[in-house]
């Protein structure tokens, strides 16, 4: 294995794959992801995907505590 290669699940490819329906689910998979972004070299397709992935899930967050009673802003 390269150095800038993890052994961690893949990122989903696509925009139109699911996200997790919780903000909590959300947070984990954002650490997680978070943390492959670093250890991919940077400019590298698996770096790109991350913060692509990083971006769906902060939009995600965000719908969810407006959502909240009383919002999380």
């Amino acid at each position: 294995m390269a150095d800038n290669e993890t052994a961690a699940t893949p990122l989903p490819e696509t925009a139109a794959t699911p996200l997790p329906d919780t903000r909590d689910a959300l947070l984990a998979l954002h650490r997680e992801t978070r943390r492959q972004r670093n250890a991919a070299a940077h400019g590298s397709e698996q770096h790109k995907a991350a913060i692509r992935l990083i971006g769906r899930i902060e939009v995600e967050v965000a719908r969810i505590e407006r959502a909240m009673d009383p919002p999380l802003v």
